[in-house]
Order: structure tokens, then sequence, then C-alpha cells
């Protein structure tokens, strides 16, 4: 039985604490808040709920992942990877259905974390996650064009042809001063870290354009620039933790976007958390993170907070600001529960192309449009996932591109290891300069005798050996009395294997052949006397190398 692997990083890392690490935490932490404050705000808008509900989420998760989490160095919170699963579930089942999937999503990632799939969970093929990944950014792109451009559009169609169609009719309708806006942000937050790499290129986008966005309604009279409390009612006060009411038919139409969030999550934090490895030579742990990462997801909502995971821009924002504790990750969660609950009302001031400005930076970040090209000169099958899992992502949804793209990798896995597996008829003699599975004395080779065929497998006997056995004995001119089956190369067997090599020898068996295993190691003989394998092929004809498999069928042929 696996024993609990719940290893907290605040444990290990304060037991050498000093003045100068929290010196360097603290600094850290206000510049991580300050950094995490913009996007809390334009990630909880975009997602479908109230900017004030982005920094709940940013506070309170951010401060559970660091506290109870594997990495020293993770930073937590929402993230653009979770808007368009979010947004869809809002749209589906209302605010109440996405603090259950929520919740939902909290647990299963504890289970992760409890079965140990934290290590498993990193091998999720990589034109997968460049695929969902690369798809999300567009759909994050496409979801800000209104805002970013100022379009009247009462209701923006959800789907994304639908999306763009509208976007067309109403290329009239564009509101140069909210233009100006958005397209000034991005510019700002594009050019700023070539001036400071300290301040975030969004808070001085922020600053700089709702400034602009009121002297140019105090001044010239410009109203059309939409902002925040336009659209939403700005709140300060600390909401009070509500658990939904839970029904049976509710949990069961969410399990298939609250174990996307759960993916989802775990596949951003744990990447995240190896990229930060890597920078400060630490090792996290990821059963521990997937654990606190669950936790988080399900405290969060009942605060009224959405999906949060492991943010690998501001975790590195973390690392490169001198944290190197999970203390500048609880530091950061402070600085924004203190703008929370002190500058939260001057929000309302932000111009929504500002923050659609903010969101087109974002999503050209994650779109990994190198990572896409280069994965586009690999071989086709990893160019079929790449691209099918980006089209699902954009024309439908997270879930169902998830949900197939895994299942494709996997057949084209299961399709590469079967030819991994190399089934071959050995033909007049064995040359034993090869052959590790015997004492072959002076000796350079063995002749196969008259009537006795030779098969070698080389590799697992899975799925696909049997096939290639049925190939290869269809070319052989007579039949013989004796096949020899050497597997000195076969490292296990599963129960398909076991199953078509019991078949093949049942088969020759019925054809009056005898069958002969050579070279089985110990673990797969294992397997075949727990499966009674001696009773169908005889005792006597499982044997060690190959002299003595040749021997028992010269004896075979003689009688």
């Amino acid at each position: 039985m696996k024993t609990l692997d719940f290893k907290p990083k605040m444990i290990s890392a304060l037991k050498n604490y000093n003045r100068q690490t929290l010196m360097a935490d603290m600094m850290a932490g206000v510049i991580v808040g300050i950094v995490a404050l913009p996007l809390a705000i334009a990630f909880g808008i975009a997602s479908g709920v109230s900017p004030e509900k982005g920094i709940i989420t940013a506070i309170v998760a951010g401060f559970i992942i660091s506290a109870m989490g594997g990495s020293k160095v993770q930073i937590g919170g929402p993230t653009g990877a979770f808007i368009v699963i979010v947004a869809g579930i809002i749209g589906q089942y209302g605010i109440q259905g996405l603090t259950i999937a929520t919740l939902m999503a909290g647990v299963f990632l504890i289970m992760f974390g409890l079965l140990h799939l934290g290590t498993i969970i990193k091998y999720i093929p990589y034109p997968i996650i460049v695929g969902f990944t690369s798809g999300i950014a567009v759909t994050i792109f496409s979801t800000q064009v209104k805002d970013l451009l100022g379009m009247s559009i009462d209701n923006v169609p959800g789907d994304f042809i639908e999306k763009w169609i509208a976007y067309a009719h109403h290329l009239t309708d564009i509101d140069p001063w909210s233009a100006a806006v958005g397209l000034v942000s991005v510019a700002i937050i594009a050019t700023a870290p070539k001036l400071s790499k300290r301040v975030p290129g969004s808070l001085i986008a922020i600053i700089v354009m709702t400034v602009a966005a009121l002297l140019l309604k105090t001044y010239a009279g410009v109203t059309s620039i939409e902002t925040i409390g336009d659209r939403f009612s700005i709140s300060s006060e600390l909401p009070d933790a509500v658990v939904p009411e839970l029904t049976w038919e509710t949990i069961k139409g969410l399990v298939a976007p609250a174990l996307t969030i759960a993916i989802l999550g775990a596949i951003e934090s744990l990447l995240s958390a190896t990229v930060a490895d890597g920078v400060i030579g630490d090792q996290h742990n990821s059963n521990t993170e997937l654990i606190g990462q669950g936790v988080a997801n399900l405290v969060t909502p009942i605060f009224g907070g959405i999906p949060a995971t492991g943010a690998i821009a501001r975790t590195m924002t973390n690392i490169n600001n001198g944290g190197r504790t999970p203390i500048a990750g609880i530091v950061h969660a402070v600085v924004l529960l203190l703008i929370f609950l002190f500058l939260m009302p001057l929000a309302k001031y932000i111009p929504m192309a500002c923050l659609a400005g903010v969101l087109v930076v974002v999503s050209y970040g994650m779109s990994g449009w190198r990572s896409f090209m280069a994965l586009m000169r690999n071989p086709k099958s990893d160019v079929t996932v790449l691209l099918l899992t980006f089209l699902l992502t954009i024309i439908f949804d997270l879930t169902i591109a998830i949900e197939v793209g895994i299942v494709c990798a996997c057949l084209l896995f299961m399709k590469r290891m079967s030819e991994t597996t190399d089934v071959k008829a050995v033909y007049d003699e064995i040359d034993l300069n090869e052959d590790a599975d015997m004492e072959r004395g002076n000796l350079e080779h063995l002749t196969i005798p008259k009537h006795v065929e030779v098969y070698e497998i080389n590799g697992p006997y899975f799925f696909g050996a049997g096939n290639k056995f049925e190939d290869l004995m269809g070319r052989y001119g007579q039949r013989p009395k004796v096949r020899i089956i050497r597997m000195r190369k076969v490292p296990f067997i599963d129960s398909t294997g076991l199953h078509n090599l019991e078949n093949m020898c049942r088969m020759s068996q019925r054809e009056g052949i005898t069958v002969v295993l050579s070279g089985v190691n110990e673990k797969v003989e294992a397997v075949l006397r727990r499966n009674d394998f001696p009773h169908i092929v005889g005792e006597e004809n499982i044997c060690n190398h190959i002299d003595l498999a040749l021997a028992r069928a010269n004896e075979i042929v003689s009688k």
C-alpha cells in the first residue's frame, strides 16, 4: 500500500529561515501581488464573473497553494487557461454550477495526489499540451475583440465562428477612442519590459489608460470609453462562506467539466513547478502540489472564487525578484487582500478596452506559436494530435479537446509501442556471437534441424505481436514438427500477449506441432506459471536457453 505523499514545502523551507531570506521574500511578494492585480481582475471579467471574484481567487487560492503546495516558489491564482472552460460552465450551469464544478475539481485533484498520479500527469503528450494551450490563446483573443475595439454588440455569440461573423458585421461600429485605449495598452505592455523588468507593463498600462480615460471624460467630453464601473458594481467587502446545495443530478452533469478543470489545473501547475525547479535548482513534490491545488479549489469557490492553479508568469516574476520560499506567495496574497480592502473602489475607473489589451498580450504569450510551428515539422502522428486538439479547442470546447486529444495520443502510443516489438523467423542456423542466454563454448553457430521453426521476439509481448506471428508462420513452405519461440528479449508480457501466445500454442497443437519456449526470464515465466502455461505446452518444453530448446526439438523430431 502506498504511503501518503504530502510534504508541504513550507515545512522544510522554514527550517533554516533567516532575516535576509524574509526580506527577499517580502519584496518579491509585494511585486508579485502588484503584478497579479490586473491579471486577476482581467481573468475574472473574461471568465464571466465580477472583477472582485478574480481577486478573491488570487487571495484565497494564492495563500493555500503557497502554504500547502509542493513547490517553494509556486504562485497560485486564476489563469488564462481557465477562461474558456469557466465561461462555458457559467453559460450552461450558472454561477452555482461553476462553484460545484470547482469543488468537484478540488476533490479530483486531491485524489490525484493521494493516488500518486503527480508523475503520471507529466507524461501527457507535448502536442496535446501545445494544441489546447494555443487553442485557448486563440479563444481568449477572440473573446476580447469586442472590448478591445469598443464594438457595440449586445450579445456576442458563444460559438467561435459565429463570433467572428458577428465581428465582421459590426466593423462599422468600432469606437475610435476605445480602440485607441486598447491598442495603446497593448503597445505599453509590449514595450514596458525594455524600460523596466520590475514594474509590470500591465500595471503601467492600467494606470496610464485609466488616467487618460478620466481626463478625456472630464475635459474632452469623451463618454464612449466603457469602464469596469459601467458594467459591474464594485464591492470591497469580504464575501461570506457559502456552501452550494449539492444534488446528484447536478453532480453527474458536471463530472466532465470538473474533470477538465482538474486535469488542466494539474498540468499547468506541474508544468509551472517544473520550470521553476530548473531556475532555482530545486525539486518540487508533484503529489503534494496536487493535494495543495485540490485544497485551494475546495476552499476558493466557497468564498465566491473561480478555479485556480499555478501561474507560470507570476511564478517566474516571483523567482526573478528574489522569492525563494512559500512566504513570498503568502505575502503576495496579503498584498492583494490589502488592495482589495482599501483600493478596490478605484477599479471601477479602469477602461474595459485596457483590460482587453492586457488579455490580448496574455493570449499572445500563451499561444506558444514558435512551439506550435516547430511541432508542425514533427511526424504526421504528432501533427495530427496537435491540429486536432487545437481545432477542437477553438471550434467546440476544451473538455472535448482534452478527451479526444488524450484518446488519440493513447491510440498512437499503443501503435508505436506495438511497432517496437519485433518478431522474426530465424532460418538455417543461429549466430551464437549475438547470444547471451547460453554457454556457447567454442561454437560459432547452431544449426536448426529439419522440421523445426525458430522465432525470436524482441520487445514486450503485448497487442500486435500475435498478428506478427501469424504473418511469419504462413511464410514457411512446409508444416514443421516443432516451433521454438525465443523469449530472451521479452521484458514482460501482458494479458493480451498471454492470450495471443496461448491461442498460437493451441492452434499449433491442433496441427500436431509442439511449441518449445526458450530463454524465458523470471518475471515472464512467473506470469506464465500463474496462468498454468506449463500445463498447456508441457513443463519439459520451457527451456532456459536455445541449446536446450534445440536439443528438446531434436528429441521430439526423432520420435
